[in-house]
């Protein structure tokens, strides 16, 4: 029993920085950007929601890039701790966009740390 329980731990040890080596890699998502909270509550988006998702955002509401072609959500985070997200982000609410960064997953959420918006 001991064996066993010794290899399961050999296991984890050696697997583990192979699961977290896939994060922070390069990325790039096409897709709508979207502020989270009118998003999420009440599906508020598109066009006639843009000047309402800009504010938001504005104001700290974290904002959210849906991945064209997919129900896949990242919610994008700003490339230096305690900054805001580059006005490149906020003025182009509500529009498609490609987002370059850094991906990364915790506890089944994706994120991804904005280097460049195109």
């Amino acid at each position: 029993m001991k064996k066993l329980a010794l290899m399961a731990l050999l296991t984890t040890v050696m697997v583990a920085p192979v699961a977290f080596a896939a994060d922070g890699n390069e990325k790039s998502v096409t897709g709508n950007l979207e502020d989270a909270h009118c998003y999420g509550t009440m599906g508020a988006k598109g066009a006639g929601h843009k000047a309402c998702a800009i504010k938001c955002v504005s104001k700290g509401i974290p904002v959210t890039l849906i991945e064209s072609g997919t129900e896949k959500s990242y919610i994008l985070l700003p490339n230096k701790d305690a900054s805001p997200l580059p006005d490149s982000i906020i003025q182009r609410m509500e529009d498609q966009v490609t987002v370059t960064g850094k991906e990364y997953t915790k506890n089944g959420v994706d994120y991804l740390v904005v280097e460049s918006v195109k």
